[in-house]
């Protein structure tokens, strides 16, 4: 039990950095690009870098210091499982986002109280919030050593 603790919280410590990393390119980019586009896909595309970003880094830091490697697992199989079981994060991180951006859009009071930039940002922190449950539960199962 101990173990896990210890990994859960070194999870933490990725995760936490990893979304800082997200955090600032998805924020950014919106920011950048929600003149251009409409604030739908807006969020979409800064929420994909954003998340795309990443995860790369999150590949590298979670199987050097959180999670046992299997043995008989090539680095080219565990990286695509890694961004498999990523992947089906990003779709539900995106789906977060939109139902987060329809319901900020459906509320008068909700736009008038928050920018689109805070609105996005208060959607990214409860979307990654999701995002990263699941993504620990994947990991241990798919990729850890038993």
């Amino acid at each position: 039990m101990k173990k896990l603790f210890e990994q859960i919280i070194k999870f933490g410590f990725v995760g936490v950095l990893c979304f800082l990393i997200d955090f600032a390119i998805s924020t950014v980019m919106f920011k950048v690009i929600s003149g251009f586009t409409t604030g739908n896909m807006a969020t979409a595309i800064s929420g994909f870098f954003g998340f795309t970003i990443s995860v790369v880094v999150n590949y590298i830091l979670s199987m050097k210091f959180v999670f046992e490697r299997k043995e008989d697992m090539s680095r080219k199989k565990e990286f695509v499982v890694f961004v498999i079981l990523s992947v089906f994060g990003l779709g539900v991180n995106e789906i977060i986002l939109v139902v987060c951006r329809m319901i900020y859009e459906g509320n008068a009071l909700l736009m008038e109280s928050f920018t689109d930039t805070l609105w996005f940002a208060a959607s990214k922190i409860v979307a990654t919030a999701i995002v990263m449950v699941y993504n620990f539960i994947t990991r241990k199962i798919f990729l850890e050593k038993k």
